[in-house]
C-alpha cells in the first residue's frame, strides 16, 4: 500500500504519523525512534531549561537518526519567552517546527525566509482558518478525546476533522482518540492526510522519561479514567483521574482562580507523577485512547502494528 499524502510529501516521511509534543517527555530517544520508524518524531522545546539545552537535545536526535524530525513549541506556557529557543531551531536547521497554544504569529514572523515547515495544533475550525491565513503548512486538529490541552467547545474528532478539512486548503492532521491502525484509516476516511498521537507514544519503550507507573496506568486504565481540568481557567485539559485531579476539580467548583490552582497544575506537580511515579502528589496528561492501550511496545513494533492493521482494512475495503 502506498502511503503518500500531502503530509508525507511536505515532511519527507514514509508514513503520515506524527508524535505529539508531550511536555517533559518528548526528547531525543523518543523523537529519533519515531523518525527512524518512518514517522515524524518531535522534541519539546519549552520543557527544557535553556536554549543551550535545546541545542544539545537537537544534536542528540541528529546522532540517532538521519530522518526528518520536529521541535514543538508550547507557546502558551504562562508567557515564557521562546524567541531564543526558536532561534536554536533555525540555527540548527531543524526541518519542522510545530506550535501549540497561544498566538503563533510571532513564531511565523521569526521563521520568515527559512525553509522550516510550520505546523499548528488547533482545536476549532476558526483556529485552523487563522493558522492557514498566517502561513501554516498544515494544521494538526485535536478533538476533545485527546490528552493534555484541548479546545473549549468539546467537539469530538469524528465531527471536527471533516469540518476543518472543508474549511481549509492546507493538509489536515487528525489528533485525539487515535492509537492504532483503525484510527489511522478512520482519520484518512474523514479527509485528514495524517495523524498525530501523543498518549499512545508515552506507553512505548523509548519514552524513557515516563515512569513505569505512568505507563502501566495507561495500560490498565480505561477510556472512562480521564477527567478534564482547568475549564474555569479557559484552558481545558484531559488528565488521568486521581485524588490530585479531584482536588483540582473541587477547587474549580469553588471558583478557584489561577493563584489558588497554580501549585496544583504546575509543571512540578506534573513531573512528580510522570517522572517520579508519585501518583497521589501530582497529575499526568492522557487521552481517552488509553482505553485502547494494552502494552508497552517499542516504537518500531507499534508502527508495524499500525501499518499492518491499516493495510488489512484497506484490503477489506477493496475486496
Amino acid at each position: 500500500m502506498k502511503w503518500q499524502t500531502r503530509v508525507t510529501e511536505l515532511l519527507n516521511i514514509k508514513y503520515p504519523i506524527i508524535q505529539g509534543g508531550l511536555a517533559y517527555l518528548a526528547y531525543s530517544e523518543l523523537a529519533a525512534a519515531v523518525s527512524n520508524a518512518g514517522g515524524l518524531g518531535q522534541i519539546t522545546a519549552m520543557s527544557l531549561e535553556s536554549p543551550d539545552s535545546l541545542r544539545r537535545e537537537i544534536r542528540k536526535v541528529k546522532e540517532l537518526t538521519n530522518k526528518p524530525f520536529g521541535v514543538n513549541y508550547a507557546i502558551g506556557q504562562h508567557g515564557r519567552p521562546f524567541a531564543d529557543f526558536l532561534q536554536v531551531s533555525i540555527d540548527e536547521k531543524v526541518p519542522v517546527v510545530t506550535m501549540t497554544g497561544g498566538n503563533p504569529a510571532p513564531i511565523f514572523e521569526q521563521l520568515k525566509g527559512t525553509p522550516i515547515r510550520k505546523l499548528v495544533l488547533v482545536a476549532a475550525r476558526r483556529q485552523a482558518q487563522k493558522a492557514e491565513q498566517l502561513g501554516a503548512d498544515a494544521v494538526m486538529v485535536v478533538g476533545q478525546e485527546g490528552g493534555g490541552h484541548l479546545g473549549r467547545d468539546d467537539i469530538g474528532t469524528m465531527v471536527l476533522i471533516p469540518q476543518v478539512v472543508d474549511a481549509v486548503s492546507i493538509p489536515v492532521i487528525a489528533s485525539g482518540g487515535i492509537g492504532d491502525g483503525r484510527g489511522l484509516m478512520a482519520a484518512l476516511s474523514l479527509g485528514a492526510e495524517g495523524i498525530e498521537m501523543g498518549t499512545r507514544f508515552i506507553a512505548t519503550k523509548e519514552c524513557v522519561h515516563a515512569s513505569e507507573l505512568y505507563k502501566q496506568r495507561l495500560v490498565t486504565g480505561t477510556e472512562t479514567d480521564t477527567v478534564v481540568i482547568k475549564r474555569t481557567l479557559g484552558a481545558p485539559a484531559r488528565a488521568i483521574g486521581n485524588s490530585w485531579t479531584n482536588q483540582i476539580l473541587s477547587m474549580e467548583k469553588e471558583n478557584g482562580d489561577y493563584e489558588k490552582l497554580k501549585d496544583f497544575i504546575s509543571g512540578n506537580a506534573n513531573k512528580r507523577y510522570i517522572y517520579d511515579g508519585v501518583e497521589e502528589e501530582g497529575f499526568a496528561w492522557a487521552g481517552q485512547v488509553m482505553g485502547l492501550i494494552k502494552d508497552v511496545p517499542t516504537v518500531e513494533e507499534l508502527f508495524k502494528r499500525i501499518i499492518t492493521k491499516a493495510e488489512q482494512i484497506r484490503e477489506n475495503w477493496t475486496e
